[in-house]
């Protein structure tokens, strides 16, 4: 392997920076030229069609079978101009990936002519085998059908092969029996579940609003290698980290590659991945370099959530198709090396209504202001009621080794505000006996006019909060950057939803009830809410051991392991909020439950095998051989005759190396037993905790041996590609 190593590092040395071609100078004159959107409808369908698909769209109503016909017949024409030979329907099973599977337009008629055919039929409705995805015991092997649904939302997208071009058609995936089985169903259910719970909050305040969508901006961190060192390294090719590495001497502390100069090679790889992604009508907009050593950010605008998903999800698959042509590969793990930071996925979410207002954005007016407040507050009291479930909803193997380490948001849910805000919300608070009279200015004496319109500079950003505040949206920090954010949208519109249908139902009982004035209800309600979700409201260090003992003490959960984490799912409350809304059945979230257990004892498993291979088979043989090395020099020195002063290291050393080939043998052998343990228990979160306390109990003391050989071993005999080697070469 050390050769191979070094045949790697020989050719990242010959690597050139990538020639860029772009279709215009301005990103405008090809954005979105391989999308079914508007544009291209209206080019492709007659009127009346257009104006029905639009209006069915918009409503969130079913597409009708001569629709659906007219839609397919358009879409095939525009994606055969294209050069489209293809397609697809392109969902999101439970793996956390996308998944296609390729049909040719080309069909042959009953007298055997050659034509090219696309049905309403084909576009409404396909049947892939669901028993081979996810199902968490929904369907059984012999159980096989299930079936994918056309989403009008989003539209349809051309990708471009190497050789060929294909037509994707963004869908939704369920069983036969109807369950869902995929992250997009749950998220467009609770999208329309929260439209029709703010739309009517809204009208205490605007007559004119009917709808209201909710908005996400999503920010992808990632790592880049080389695509040869990525090779030499079978713990990044298998299990996206690397097991082993010596820190190097230069990592992140200068805290110069942050905003720093894009290396020439990356920034080609940047250009060429953004004129695909944006061809794809994806909005980036933001590049830059991470704190970490490779580590780098892309960003788009704000998108309507459910595209917002999609897209986020085809860029993943985009920047690595790009990555092959320049000799790159893209690591979306949360966390591929030890010591530096590691990679997340920020969710910029917010609400905005048809009359083009940000519900969470301070207006010019009291009553705006206090429409605003109304929103924020509820947000605040669904998290705080609900923060177990937030949790829930970003756990993961792979997150676990993130979250509370390097810049990352700890475990704990809290939500930060910032100063001004907190006074607000302390005032709010503190006018709770503040009599109203006749003729006074409510606003005014409840300080809700001092929230300034422009609120974005006035907001102070907390790195350490896994849910803040930033002047018009808030930014759920605790995403993993491997993850499908529709499993934590849907978890966050759901609760906040309810929040608003509570929050509804107690105001009118006040208006209808007790007379009182409509304002005066808004705000004693909302003064309540800010007393009741008080305790997860948190200005400070996330990092600091100070505010786990303090979160402890106010209540709030610090659940650091994902099969802990995961519990909630099975919790009468948490059932009770999906269920009763339709989001998620009670069987559907025990499946989910299982499903994302089994993906962290997989996980798990996978590593523990790939850690005690390298280890037993390569590192150790290595360190063996240089041993020998070791054991001859010191003979020779005996030989000699020198005293025991110049023989005594090379003695030690040996010694030091056996007492490490030991350690790393013996704790191999025991995680091996432990594994063959677990895997013989039947329940899954049992079998979870087993692999989290047991298996993966042994992985920081091998590496902590493999680690010391790195470097008592000579460079050029180490199998593996370096840290140094690693993150310093692009």
């Amino acid at each position: 392997m050390a050769t191979l190593r070094f045949k790697a590092l020989e050719l990242v040395s010959q690597r050139k920076t990538g020639e860029i071609t772009s279709p215009s100078q301005k990103i405008s004159d090809y954005y979105g030229e391989n999308v079914f959107g508007l544009e291209a409808m209206r080019a492709n369908m007659s009127s009346d069609y257009f104006k029905r698909l639009r209006r069915t769209i918009e409503a969130g109503e079913k597409v009708d079978r001569n629709l659906a016909d007219a839609v397919a017949a358009a879409m095939k024409s525009w994606a055969i101009s294209k050069g489209a030979t293809h397609y697809t329907h392109w969902f999101q099973p439970l793996t956390g990936a996308t998944a296609e599977k390729h049909d040719s337009f080309f069909d042959l008629t009953s007298e055997g002519t050659a034509i090219e055919s696309f049905k309403g039929s084909a576009l409404a409705q396909q049947e892939p085998d669901a028993s081979s995805f996810p199902n968490g015991g929904i369907r059984n092997t012999f159980e096989a059908r299930g079936y994918t649904a056309w989403d009008p939302s989003s539209p349809a997208f051309i990708i471009e092969g190497t050789n060929s071009k294909t037509l994707c058609i963004p869908t939704i995936f369920v069983s036969y029996t109807g369950e869902a089985l995929d992250y997009k169903t749950p998220l467009l259910k609770s999208l329309k579940l929260l439209n029709d719970a703010a739309v009517p909050v809204c009208q205490y305040f605007d007559k004119d609003v009917t709808r209201v969508n909710t908005t996400l901006g999503i920010e992808q961190e990632y790592f880049l290698v080389d695509k040869a060192l990525y090779a030499a390294r079978p713990d990044l090719v298998m299990t996206g980290r690397t097991l082993f590495g010596h820190a190097p001497a230069k990592g992140q502390q200068l805290e110069d590659h942050y905003f720093g100069s894009i290396p020439s090679r990356v920034h080609a790889y940047m250009v060429d991945f953004e004129k695909t992604a944006h061809r794809l009508g994806i909005p980036l907009r933001t590049r830059h370099n991470e704190v970490a050593p490779s580590q780098f950010e892309c960003a788009p605008t704000f998108e309507d959530a459910s595209l917002a998903a999609d897209h986020n999800q085809l860029l993943m698959d985009i920047m690595d198709r790009v990555a092959e042509r320049h000799g790159f590969k893209v690591l979306l793990h949360e966390k591929p090396f030890k010591g530096v930071n590691g990679s997340g996925k920020h969710n910029n979410w917010a609400m905005s209504t048809n009359t083009g207002v940000n519900l969470l954005a301070p207006g010019r007016k009291p009553k705006e202001n206090l429409q605003f407040l109304t929103f924020f507050i509820n947000t605040i009291k669904a998290v705080y009621k609900h923060a177990d479930l937030l949790r829930a909803s970003i756990a993961s193997a792979s997150n676990d080794h993130r979250l509370g380490a390097n810049e990352a948001p700890p475990a704990i849910m809290s939500v930060f505000v910032g100063q001004q805000l907190t006074a607000v919300l302390d005032e709010l608070e503190r006018t709770a006996k503040v009599p109203m009279e006749k003729g006074d200015n409510m606003y005014m004496k409840l300080g809700i006019d001092k929230i300034p319109e422009i609120l974005l500079d006035n907001t102070d950003r907390n790195r350490t909060s896994p849910f803040a505040f930033t002047g018009n949206k808030f930014e759920l920090r605790a995403v993993g950057s491997s993850a499908n954010v529709s499993n934590p949208m849907t978890a966050l519109n759901t609760m906040v939803a309810e929040q608003l249908v509570e929050f509804r139902k107690s105001v009118d009982d006040l208006i209808d009830n007790q007379g009182m004035k409509k304002e005066l209800a808004i705000i004693q309600i909302l003064r309540e809410y800010v007393v009741e979700s008080k305790a997860v409201r948190f200005e400070g260090n996330g990092y600091s051991e100070e505010w786990a003992q303090e979160a402890e003490a106010r209540g709030l959960s610090n659940v650091k392991s994902t099969p802990t984490a995961l519990d909630v799912l099975k919790r009468e409350d948490v059932v009770e909020l999906f269920t009763k809304f339709g989001i998620l059945t009670e069987v559907e979230l025990h499946a989910r439950h299982e499903i994302l257990l089994e993906e962290y004892i997989k996980k798990i498993q996978i590593e523990a095998r790939v850690l005690g291979d390298l280890a037993v088979n390569h590192v150790i043989p290595t360190a063996v051989a240089y041993q020998n090395k070791l054991i001859n020099n010191y003979r020779g020195l005996k030989e000699l005759g020198l005293e025991a002063e110049y023989t005594e290291a090379t003695l030690e050393a040996i010694k030091k190396m056996s007492r490490h080939i030991t350690t790393i043998q013996k704790n191999v052998d025991e995680m091996i037993e432990a594994r063959k343990v677990a895997n013989k228990i039947e329940d899954a979160r049992e079998r979870a905790i087993m692999y989290q306390e047991k298996v993966f109990s042994y992985f920081d003391t091998i590496r902590y041996s493999v680690d010391k050989l790195e470097l008592m071993v000579d460079d050029e005999d180490w199998p593996l590609v370096k840290y140094r080697e690693l993150m310093f070469n692009r």
